[in-house]
């Protein structure tokens, strides 16, 4: 069993292939089938067999951590699950009362630049950890610092649409919460999955003994 400490953030690759575990990161959003009441469900991110998450219903949301077990996260009474990455379930069960949603993946702002943020992760396939910082973007420029094999450095990193390029390291993402920092030392070339680390000011009070 790996164990997962305060300063890791990420989905296994074995799991990723198994389970596509990724695909249930983001904020979704729906209807209980029953009461037709709104219910949304964020997950923040995952950390081995936990995640970081929001449960919103009833007009009041819950935050804390919740379970991951293979392509479902379970928390307090109701558990989420994804096939495509697009459409969810949502089933409650408690007290001997079940209820179900269908959810919907909601798109990120359109002004949200998905690489501004901290990224850190580790390859168990070559050894190799990277942590990859975007401070800033400003048109085709980016302000980053990287730090991969031991080394750290800052500078203007290049833009294309959701890559940076800085030297011989770049990071690219799809979704705004996984990604992979690819590098180059000598003549080889490194792949490190990556995931964004949550904001100071929400993961301060949530998850301490991560």
């Amino acid at each position: 069993m790996s164990i997962v400490t305060s300063s890791t953030s990420q989905i296994s690759p074995a799991n990723e292939r198994i389970y596509h575990q990724s695909s249930l990161i983001g904020e979704w959003k729906g209807k209980w089938a029953g009461n037709n009441q709104d219910v949304g469900f964020k997950v923040v991110n995952i950390r081995g067999a936990r995640a970081q998450v929001e449960y919103t219903h009833n007009g009041h949301t819950e935050r804390g951590i919740g379970q991951v077990n293979g392509a479902t996260i379970s928390f307090g009474s109701v558990s989420i699950g994804t096939k495509n990455g697009k459409d969810a379930v949502l089933l409650f069960s408690a007290g001997g009362g079940k209820a179900s949603a269908y959810l919907s993946k909601q798109a990120p702002p359109a002004d949200d630049n998905r690489l501004i943020g901290s990224w850190g992760g580790y390859s168990s396939e070559n050894g190799k950890s990277a942590s990859f910082r975007v401070l800033s973007v400003n048109g085709k420029e980016a302000l980053v610092s990287t730090t991969v094999n031991g080394v750290t450095q800052q500078g203007t990193g290049l833009v294309y649409k959701n890559v940076v390029m800085f030297g011989q390291t770049q990071i690219s993402t799809d979704d705004g919460q996984n990604g992979k920092v690819i590098f180059q030392v000598g003549s080889k070339s490194f792949t490190v999955p990556v995931t964004k680390y949550p904001p100071a000011d929400s993961s301060s009070s949530v998850d301490r003994t991560a």
